[in-house]
């Protein structure tokens, strides 16, 4: 893409309009974006000393300030180095009807880390590719920009601002190394930008030999893309092409197979039951210790007793070292953002561990038997989650999902005991009992999630949980052996 651009043949075909006249048809598609509720990103990337700045001082010129952000990425902080990798960029996607624009963005690792083997590379414009499909998939408007400009023209740039004691500050170790090599990093750019140029975000190259026009051409290019972003969106909901469920056999149930007979005697509960227990407070003082961060769900019918188990789970376990996080239905603020947003702002950082007491998997379970969700939307979730517990895998993290398993029949007794017990009775609410009336829809939702998203990465571990006592067991076992598992891998 940037071996072969001929800065010559580079027009611009918005050069008959004025720059203010551009910035005030941009805000008028702020508005229209804003009217209907779509989020727009806009990354602008490029080589150091291209006018990266120059060009998004003049695209927010004339926008509502209130409506849009502006991110600079560079070198990770201390604490976003200990995320993982999308984590800081999932922190600062727009919300709905509002515009992003980074300055770099999730590429500022691959581009500008000439040392990252092929593997890495690959499996970091993999993890890019499925934020972007994720984004456009709930039609978020992606424009993409790369300045290009000659190797004299960074030259001139870097010494014009040497000389400048007001801007001198501006230049950094990483323009002098790409000026310094300057054919490594053309090379490498043109690699980057060729591997990511996705069919569903494409980039758009241009020249910044003079700022000003690059402006304009940024400017007015922005504009159509917005416009054809609106077109392509609103054709879609308005009975356009949209995507097929994937196939998935209605004959596979793994909750038919579960054996809910399994049981424990109390003698030996409470035998396993304390060592298990110091075992996973051993374990996890390792995982801190190692840097290995810990994600886990649990998933499962209503009274099932996943409380019960994360308590005894997390009995002996230093309570600075993880936190247990409550999903109940969105906010405002949350269902203004792609639903997998709020869960990543609640990833751990490394050592660290969050436990989810209901999760991602709403969207595939509640949202969907409750029609909160188009079907479009919660069918194209497992793939969304399956990619986003991969990039948490990518990142070393320890993943455990635990699905809580008890029959009807169990529930009700559990509802009914819950009804006469004072210091229970606050768990149960009319929307269990709502809950409980779509039995079987709820029912064919788990069976068709634990199969589409159970991965070699991330696989769901079934808890028998007729008996407590046998799911508490389960649940310390489990970690016990995955723990030791990764920490044998890593150390």
């Amino acid at each position: 893409m940037l071996k072969r651009y001929d800065f010559n043949a580079s027009e611009n075909p918005y050069n008959k309009f004025k720059t203010k006249e551009l910035g005030e048809r941009l805000s008028r598609a702020q508005r229209l974006v804003g009217n209907l509720g779509i989020p727009v990103l806009i990354i602008v990337d490029g080589w150091e000393s291209s006018g990266k700045g120059f060009v998004i001082k003049d695209l927010v010129k004339e926008l509502n300030p209130k409506h849009f952000k502006v991110s600079v990425f560079e070198n990770p902080t201390e604490d976003e180095y200990s995320r993982p990798f999308l984590w800081r960029f999932w922190n600062k996607l727009p919300k709905k009807g509002d515009i992003a624009i980074f300055d770099r963005s999730f590429y500022f690792k691959v581009f500008n880390d000439l040392s990252l083997t092929r593997e890495d590379l690959d499996r970091d414009i993999e993890d890019i590719s499925s934020i972007e499909k994720q984004l456009l998939d709930d039609d978020t408007i992606i424009i993409k920009f790369f300045l290009h400009q000659k190797e004299k023209t960074q030259q001139k740039r870097i010494d014009e601002l040497k000389e400048d004691e007001d801007r001198s500050f501006m230049i950094s170790e990483r323009d002098e190394d790409q000026y310094d090599h300057y054919p490594d990093y053309l090379n490498h750019f043109d690699a980057v930008l060729k591997k990511s140029d996705f069919t569903f975000s494409k980039w758009h190259v241009v020249s910044s030999e003079d700022k000003k026009d690059a402006s304009d051409k940024v400017l007015g290019m922005t504009i159509d893309l917005i416009h054809e972003g609106i077109d392509r969106i609103m054709g879609m909901k308005n009975g356009g092409l949209r995507k097929e469920l994937r196939d998935y056999s209605p004959h596979e149930k793994p909750l038919d197979r579960v054996n809910l007979n399994l049981k424990l005697e109390d003698e030996e509960y409470n035998e396993l039951k304390n060592d298990l227990q110091m075992e996973a407070q051993r374990l996890s003082f390792r995982l801190y210790t190692s840097g290995i961060p810990t994600v886990m769900v649990f998933e499962g019918v209503d009274a099932a007793g996943k409380g019960g188990a994360i308590e005894r789970l997390t009995r002996e376990m230093d309570p600075r070292g993880y936190e247990v996080v409550t999903t109940a239905a969105p906010s405002e603020d949350e269902k203004a953002h792609h639903y997998l947003w709020r869960f990543y702002k609640n990833f751990p950082k490394k050592g660290n561990m969050k436990i989810f007491d209901r999760s991602w998997y709403g969207r595939v379970m509640v949202e969907r038997v409750e029609q909160l969700a188009e079907m479009e939307e919660w069918d194209r979730a497992y793939d969304e989650i399956n990619e986003m517990e991969q990039h948490l895998h990518n990142f070393n993290t320890l993943i455990l999902k635990f699905f809580v398993y008890i029959d009807k029949e169990e529930q009700l007794r559990r509802f009914k005991s819950r009804e006469t017990e004072p210091d229970k009775v606050y768990k149960l609410t009319d929307e269990d009992w709502r809950n409980r009336e779509k039995w079987d829809e709820y029912i064919e939702a788990m069976n068709e999630m634990l199969v589409r998203t159970d991965t070699d990465y991330a696989p769901w571990i079934i808890v028998e949980g007729q008996q407590k006592k046998y799911a508490r067991i389960k649940v310390l076992q489990s970690f016990i052996e995955q723990a030791r598992h990764i920490l044998d891998q890593t150390t």
